[in-house]
Order: C-alpha cells, then structure tokens, then sequence
C-alpha cells in the first residue's frame, strides 16, 4: 500500500469541515467497487471549498475480491474520520461495517467526476446538506464545543 497524507504547515483547516472518500484509480472520477478499490482519494470540504488531504493506492493482493473480510476492515480502518465514501458498489456486508465506523456509503455510476461530487456537497453544506452530512457536520460541532469546555475557556 503507498498511503500519501498531506500536511498543512500554518493554513489551519476550516472550522466547520468534513472528510469525504472517493474510490478513484485517477483520482478524477468514481471507478471503483468499495471492497475492490484500488485507490482511494480522501477531500476536507468546508464551508467555501474542498482539499485533497490524501491519497491512497493498494497492492493487487489487497483489493482481490476473495470473500476475506479482513480486507475489508483494513479500508475501513483508513477511512476513518471520513463522513461519507462515495464508490461505484458496496457490498452488504461491507455497507454494515462501514455505518458502524459511522461512515456512509453512497453509490454512484461509474465515472462520476470527484469534482462534480464535491461541488454538489459544497452546495448542499449551505443549501439544504442531505441528513448523513448534516449529521455529521451537527456531531463535529458538538464535538467542538466540548472540547472547548475541556481547555477552561472564558468570556
């Protein structure tokens, strides 16, 4: 597996952000079936706009659809603190695995373009997000009012 994790040395990332998957082989478009991913492309989205923050690309051996669950595990282990993976299909067991890490799946056709997907979440943050990511966005909030409380902040 090459697992690339960008840092952001003084740009600190936006208060209000969420983690998004995509399973990609190009980074450019959803082409891939979760348990078969060959690749990952994980974005922040924010408020005003989304960022790569990494980039994931696994063996041949490791994306082999065999019925080994344990693979499975180990892409839901990466993806954690992601809100959403979008990909081309997921399979029934995997879609249990990955509610319970509280990420959501969503399926899409092949050949979505990430852009495309996060321009659409972008907009929804503002408009009207759909109930997962409003979820997500309400629990990170709270979240981040508690620890707040934690450091003994005062007005």
């Amino acid at each position: 597996m090459r697992h690339l994790k960008l840092v952001h040395s003084t740009e600190a990332a936006p208060v209000m952000s969420v983690k998004i998957a995509f399973a990609s082989s190009d980074r450019k478009q959803v082409d891939q079936h979760f348990g078969a991913a060959e690749a990952f492309v994980i974005y922040e989205l924010g408020q005003d706009d989304a960022r790569l923050v990494e980039a994931v690309e696994f063996h041949d051996s490791d994306t082999a659809m065999d019925g080994h669950e344990g693979k499975l595990a180990a892409k839901i282990e990466l993806l954690a603190g992601c809100a959403a993976v979008y990909c081309n299909a997921v399979g029934a067991s995997a879609i249990k695995q990955l509610l319970a890490a509280g990420i959501q799946p969503m399926k899409v056709p092949e050949g979505m373009a990430v852009d495309e997907l996060l321009c659409g979440l972008n907009q929804s943050l503002s408009d009207n997000p759909p109930a997962w990511l409003a979820k997500n966005m309400k629990s990170k909030d709270a979240t981040r009012f508690d620890e707040m409380a934690d450091e003994g902040w005062s007005e």
